[in-house]
């Protein structure tokens, strides 16, 4: 694939010393300020939202697996936000920001690796709730001490994937002038600038679209169907109407977040829009996470338990 206007190859050797520009949002420099203002404040309301509820789930000495999924998606998404809002709220203000060739490296496999081990977490918990819901007296046997064991699968293969995933495209030679249209080192945006064919990115790009995202969504919406169907036979009314609330919210959020992220990954070259695709990446970067802890963790009872424990405990110290 060329770049437009390419005149040389950089050479690889060479790529290290060398500078992305990160264009971010400076077609929109008449909103900068509404915009940094909007971010920096859903991006700081994440931060906390995560951060209490991991908090919450390590002061509880007996966790149950899904607080202790529940905690690890917390961290997860605390990660997350901080790979990729700083950098983006640093563009806005400047309107652009470098970043090396290392950075970006560095920024794209965290991305790809936290995002793949959120989606590992996120078929892991509807797997538990299935255990709960179809087999709830083979639940003890069946996820006591595999919580542990599952969330390090999740991060390992995340991990692993997003490193194959990375050193494809950073293998690539890049085309000058750097600029990625775009306000982080997304993959797409990152591939539009190699000088050469870039089929072994390609692969590596399919690959990790099954891995990480068509399989642990495939796995999520086999569990549901199975609580859903489990739920309509056995369930009185006022318990099949709340369960069924709980399932539709997590799911839609699901829904929402594989959606973007597949309409960014899973399509033709040819239909690629810098403009769409930031917009579409804002939402599974900043929307999602902060709706994942007001859907799963703050509708949970164990969690609503611990932050009123710790919320009387403050107030007793504020009184002692």
């Amino acid at each position: 694939m060329l770049c437009e206007g390419c005149m040389e190859r950089d050479n690889v050797s060479s790529s290290a010393t060398m500078e992305f520009l990160l264009l971010g949002f400076s077609e929109l420099l008449h909103l900068r300020v509404l915009l940094f203002l909007t971010f920096l404040i859903a991006h700081l309301v994440t931060l906390a939202e995560n951060a209490m509820i991991f908090v919450a789930v390590l002061m509880e000495p007996s966790r149950p697996p899904m607080l202790f999924f529940l905690g690890q998606l917390s961290a997860v998404e605390f990660c997350y936000a901080l790979v990729i809002v700083p950098k983006a709220l640093l563009g806005l203000a400047a309107g652009g920001s470098a970043i090396s060739v290392p950075g970006c490296a560095a920024q794209m496999h965290l991305f790809v690796a936290l995002g793949g081990a959120e989606c590992f977490l996120l078929a892991t918990m509807a797997y538990d709730r299935y255990v709960a819901v179809c087999q709830p007296l083979r639940y003890a046997a069946l996820m006591e001490g595999l919580g542990l064991r599952l969330a390090l699968a999740c991060a390992l293969g995340a991990f692993a994937v997003a490193l194959g995933l990375t050193v494809a495209v950073f293998r690539l030679p890049f085309c000058q002038p750097r600029r990625i249209d775009h306000f982080f080192c997304d993959v797409p945006a990152v591939l539009r600038l190699a000088c050469a064919r870039g089929d072994a990115a390609q692969l590596a790009l399919m690959a990790a679209c099954l891995l990480l995202l068509l399989l642990p969504f495939l796995l999520i919406l086999a569990s549901y169907l199975c609580i859903a169907v489990a739920l309509s036979g056995t369930a009185s009314p006022a318990g099949r109407g709340k369960a069924f609330s709980t399932c539709v919210s997590q799911l839609a959020i699901t829904l929402l977040h594989y959606g973007c992220a597949a309409f960014v990954y899973i399509r033709p070259k040819s239909s690629y829009s810098p403009a769409r695709d930031k917009v579409v990446s804002l939402v599974y970067t900043n929307v999602t996470p902060l709706m994942y802890p007001l859907i799963y963790s703050l509708r949970n009872k164990e969690i609503r338990g611990i932050l009123r424990k710790m919320l009387r405990r403050k107030k007793i110290g504020e009184l002692g």
